[in-house]
């Protein structure tokens, strides 16, 4: 599995804690020192079947001041994806992929029910 996330948000903090308490195997990546690419983001938003408004970090410095509360409704899909591939700190965290899930945010609940 691979983990994503920015190491001093202390939601991705709880979420490696929670799998390193758990003793879940994964390849760690910091998301502001190797954003994710355009490809990544396409095949993450493909495999999680959540809307891809999902993946943009709202409670950002970056969101708020660009505005994009206004503009993504009226961007394409391929414009968003562009966009989050710009800065990793734009895309929701953290982040587990998995062969055939990805689990965006830190929701207990949902992490036992896909990792039990």
């Amino acid at each position: 599995m691979l983990f994503i996330c920015y190491p001093r948000c202390t939601t991705c903090r709880k979420a490696r804690e929670y799998l390193d308490s758990r003793g879940i195997k994964y390849d760690f990546r910091d998301i502001k020192l190797d954003k994710p690419a355009e490809d990544e983001l396409r095949k993450w938003y493909k495999l999680s079947a959540l809307p891809l408004r999902r993946f943009f970090n709202t409670s950002g410095q970056q969101y708020r001041s660009l505005g994009l509360k206004d503009k993504i409704p009226a961007m394409s899909e391929d414009e968003q994806l562009a966009l989050l591939a710009t800065d990793g700190l734009l895309v929701k965290r953290p982040i587990l992929v998995g062969d055939d899930f990805v689990l965006l945010g830190f929701n207990q609940e949902e992490w036992d029910e896909r990792l039990k």
